[in-house]
């Protein structure tokens, strides 16, 4: 008998039974629940430098239980919250997805954009611009998109975060419900993007008014003081204060510091804990987990963020907010357990990015770090480029590490541009902590080395960066007087945690290169979905075959 005929008779036969043709296609086996965790400013190191005091229901059991890939890494410039959200989830880089800063400047009109800044939307649940945000600004699919099509819309996505890019960005353009704290309320929000009227399990939440709850005390340290080992004295000069303190020591009476700044809370380990109550009422709200298809809820802990920023990864702070986040990723992996079964839902943990010692702490120690002074430097330029040139006014700033110049004006005055980008190359190379500058434009016959010069082609997005790029030297950055901050290709920088826990993941680790763009890759590998339409990362096979 031939094939064809062999295949007529059993399609034959399926019609005889009562099924179409596809019935007998084995639909592809997929967790109830995929739980993405992005953990803001989470250096890989952290995995290890407190281990020894993480809980067995935490970030050690992820470790016990799943499989990490050790050696990941960032590969696009710069290494900034909005833009590693948006590559975990999309698997593509910003000179693709368009995601190229927290904030940039359109090349062509001069106007500065914040990255889900939209003009059309309304806020839903506040009346501040807080609300006036969506993923319109995202130019690629993302994973939960994908996910969305591949089940025609039965699949429920759910994005939460302290902050709207990291709620927004991850939760893609088709998810049910995208949520961040409004600090003018401290209440979660939302806009008419996604909806009209806020869930009632929201508004129920907000009731209960957990931000104040959580700031009626003062931040002690969870453990003795004298215990933190891996952290530097309680006070040094390079750790930063909240409003009203005269040093950066513990307790920070947070009652009296949130009555004067709401915002406050963010810079706590109790925005971490708020983010996670959060996300549990989302899954109760949504049934997360227990539908027809699989699930996929984004969240951020954007608190360890804003607690590096302000005291640098060496200070008691940040180690008592992990510490403390660890117990409240254990509470929350429990919680799964019982809610949709253990072994029943996906999870993984990465960063967006990492960050630098604190100039300070690396001064202290006679290692070479400083700070690269932008605007100056940038008036400095300008003042140069108008000599040379006799306009004023070409330079618009150095935001993200690109310069930005005045295109129309240089274009109105017939300038030679590429004249105007050689003689700006030439004047930044000559300043203190810049190690490299590059015209993004002819950067294949600029002096730098792999992979500094990929990162920067992967993060040049014509549109929206500007096309000369600055690369400080290792340990020099942009800002931040006090504390720390994020922003370039060292490994300090981009060398980020990725660890999968649950349905289908063996036990085990790999020191194979792995990179961000990965992740969606790989993600898309396990539930049998398309690739999102920007992705050019790759699955991670030894994650994937426990599958």
């Amino acid at each position: 008998m031939t094939r064809l005929k062999l295949s007529a008779l059993l399609m034959v036969g399926a019609f005889a039974l009562g099924q179409a043709p596809s019935a007998m296609a084995q639909a592809p086996e997929r967790p109830k629940l995929v739980v993405g965790i992005v953990v803001d400013q989470m250096r890989w190191d952290y995995l290890y430098r407190y281990a020894d005091r993480y809980e067995s229901g935490g970030l050690r059991r992820m470790l016990n239980e799943g499989f990490s890939c050790e050696n990941t890494t960032i590969s696009h410039l710069p290494s900034f919250t909005a833009v590693g959200h948006s590559t975990v989830y999309t698997g593509s880089v910003p000179a693709i997805h368009g995601i190229t800063g927290n904030d940039w400047t359109d090349q062509l009109t001069g106007r500065k954009w914040y990255c889900t800044e939209d003009t059309v939307a309304q806020a839903v649940g506040s009346t501040s611009k807080a609300g006036r945000m969506s993923p319109r600004n995202l130019l690629a699919s993302t994973i939960t998109d994908e996910l969305r099509f591949a089940t025609n819309f039965r699949s429920k996505v759910v994005g939460v975060s302290l902050k709207d890019r990291a709620s927004i960005l991850p939760a893609g353009h088709t998810p049910n419900g995208a949520f961040w704290l409004d600090d003018a309320n401290g209440s979660f929000i939302t806009s008419t993007y996604y909806m009209k009227d806020l869930p009632e399990w929201v508004k129920r939440f907000n009731a209960r008014k957990l931000p104040e709850q959580l700031m009626s005390k003062p931040w002690e340290p969870l453990y003795p003081i004298s215990s933190y080992a891996q952290s530097t004295a309680d006070n040094v000069s390079w750790e930063g204060t909240f409003g009203g303190e005269k040093t950066p020591v513990f307790p920070h009476n947070m009652k009296e510091i949130y009555k004067k700044d709401p915002g406050s809370l963010r810079s706590t380990p109790s925005g971490n804990t708020l983010t996670l109550e959060f996300a549990t009422a989302a899954v109760e709200g949504y049934n997360l987990g227990n539908g027809e298809a699989t699930d996929f809820l984004t969240i951020n802990c954007a608190s360890t963020d804003y607690v590096g920023h302000k005291y640098g990864p060496n200070s008691i702070e940040v180690e008592d907010t992990y510490l403390r986040l660890d117990k409240d990723l254990a509470g929350f992996f429990s919680y799964l357990d019982k809610k949709v079964g253990k072994g029943n839902y996906l999870v993984f943990l990465t960063a967006d990015h990492g960050a630098a010692h604190s100039v300070g702490f690396m001064n202290e120690y006679n290692v070479p770090a400083g700070f690269v002074k932008d605007k100056p430097m940038m008036a400095s330029l300008d003042s140069l480029l108008a000599a040379r040139f006799g306009v004023k006014g070409l330079v618009r700033s150095g935001m993200n590490y690109h310069v930005n110049y005045d295109v129309a004006k240089i274009e109105a005055n017939k300038l030679d541009y590429d004249a105007i980008k050689k003689e700006t190359v030439k004047f930044l190379q000559r300043q203190p902590g810049i190690q490299f500058a590059a015209d993004i434009d002819n950067l294949g016959n600029s002096p730098i080395p792999q992979p500094i010069k990929s990162m920067i082609a992967n993060g040049y997005n014509p549109k929206r960066t500007g096309s000369v790029m600055i690369i400080p030297e290792p340990g020099w950055y942009q800002g931040f007087e006090k504390g720390t901050t994020h922003g370039n290709w060292n490994l300090y920088d981009i060398h980020i945690p990725l660890v999968f826990m649950g349905w289908h993941v063996q036990h085990g680790a790999t020191n194979e290169i792995t990179h961000m763009t990965d992740i969606a890759a790989t993600l898309a590998a396990m539930l049998h979905v398309q690739m999102p339409n920007g992705c050019v990362g790759r699955p991670i096979e030894s994650v994937i075959k426990g599958k």
